[in-house]
């Protein structure tokens, strides 16, 4: 569980970066977890951000997804949202 200051700075850490996973009409698949998989492998922190086609509500997909893969939910924003997990063997980001 993250604390509200932890939370903060993955939020300004998210600011910058740019939507990695997209998710459309085709809603969630077992392909935009993998690529949720190598997101938090890579960069710990993950942008999604949700087409205009997908009837899902962000906060929603981004809880769900959240406990399905073990990750914390930061933020979500208009369509996009934020998850992170601590990486295994690529740590960037010390909280």
């Amino acid at each position: 569980m993250l604390t509200g200051k932890q939370r903060s700075y993955l939020k300004k850490l998210a600011h910058n970066i740019e939507p990695t996973v997209f998710i459309g009409k085709a809603e969630l698949t077992e392909n935009i977890k993998k690529e949720l998989e190598i997101g938090f492998e890579k960069r710990e922190l993950v942008k999604v951000k949700l087409q205009e086609a997908s009837q899902l509500n962000p906060k929603d997909v981004a809880n769900q997804l959240a406990e399905e893969l073990g990750a914390e939910f930061v933020q979500a924003i208009g369509r996009k949202f934020v998850l992170y997990r601590e990486s295994k063997d690529n740590k960037q980001i010390e909280l």
